[in-house]
């Protein structure tokens, strides 16, 4: 069960949206007429989904989803009744997971839903590991420069520098980084 923020400038089609959602056992948390609304909603709720119309009056709903990802990220369906390529340019950039073209379907809703979601969560997961290749990698820039002290400072080995850091981590239960700090603030290695 997925909880939706909705937005659209019709009533039916909010009134539609709404009973769609709410028969496929998702909960719609909130319901806007314009772009400001939706974000006013977005950030007090903090939906799992929003589909928002993207032709909305005050804040269309592009602008909407950009300020809601940035409040709170999660996946965005937008509604159109416009197949406009530069439309559909500015949403793709915001992120947008899926569109669905009014007027819509009910059985085209559930799909809808279920792929915009998995997307999100790929993208989400994509980000971590990209997060964390990054600070491997910084990690790893750090221990190095540790060695090259090591091995300029007390003339020891690669393998030896390697050692010193690896064994000392170890006894402290810390980070290999964070004695590679140490060592980088002092030039000194750890005591033993």
């Amino acid at each position: 069960m997925y909880r939706v923020l909705i937005a659209d400038d019709e009533e039916p089609i909010r009134e539609l949206l709404k009973a769609h959602i709410e028969n496929q056992g998702h909960e719609v948390i909130g319901v806007a007429e314009d772009g400001e609304e939706a974000v006013r909603l977005a950030e007090q709720y903090l939906p799992d989904l929003a589909i928002l119309d993207i032709r909305m009056p005050e804040m269309d709903g592009i602008e909407a989803a950009n300020q809601i990802l940035e409040i709170h990220p999660c996946p965005v369906i937008f509604l159109t009744g416009y197949a406009e390529e530069e439309l559909l340019s500015r949403a793709e950039e915001t992120g947008a997971f899926y569109y669905l073209l009014k007027p819509f379907r009910a059985e085209d809703l559930a799909p809808a839903i279920t792929l915009s979601v998995a997307r999100f969560r790929q993208l989400q997961e994509r980000e971590r590991a990209l997060a964390k290749a990054k600070g491997d990698l910084e990690d790893r820039k750090i221990v190095e420069r540790a060695k090259g002290i090591l091995i300029d400072t007390h003339g020891m080995s690669e393998h030896e520098a390697f050692r010193t850091i690896h064994f000392a981590a170890r006894r402290s239960n810390t980070p290999m980084a964070k004695v590679a700090e140490g060592i980088i603030a002092t030039g000194e290695p750890p005591p033993e």
